[in-house]
């Protein structure tokens, strides 16, 4: 069964590691990797990763990606979203505090903020415009 908007924005707006994936060379199939994200409901996604990574380099060739996330109990549930880079901005250590503590402990925050900021380098944040939705509840399957 296909979502309505405000449940396909709910669940993205949970905290699942995204599939995030970007074409990257014609020859090839999209370049595939799990990712954190944070995303509010009717507002942008947001990834934070190097300047020169190899999805960071493939997100500004292509000016745009997709990213889907998934669940399993208590139903198989899916989201996925695409659409185009509305931005790469700075990150900051808000940033990083705000990513963390969407997905660790709260304990465990500070830990990894300075792990963040002293083992691995800078970051950027990128933006991106949901613009096409996949989504489906497949029941207690």
């Amino acid at each position: 069964m296909t979502l309505t908007m405000r449940e396909r924005e709910l669940f993205l707006a949970e905290p699942h590691i995204g599939a995030l994936s970007v074409a990257e060379r014609p020859e090839r199939a999209p370049l595939t990797v799990p990712i954190w994200y944070q995303y509010a409901p009717g507002g942008e996604l947001w990834v934070r990763t190097g300047p020169d990574s190899r999805k960071a380099r493939a997100i500004r060739g292509a000016g745009r990606f997709s990213l889907m996330v998934q669940r399993t109990e208590p139903t198989v549930r899916y989201v996925s979203v695409e659409g185009p880079v509305t931005g790469v901005e700075e990150d900051s250590p808000e940033r990083s505090r705000e990513m963390a503590a969407r997905y660790l402990p709260e304990d465990k925050v500070d830990d990894f903020v300075e792990f963040d900021r002293t083992r691995l380098g800078g970051h950027v944040i990128i933006r991106m415009r949901p613009e096409h939705w996949v989504s489906a509840d497949l029941g207690g399957f």
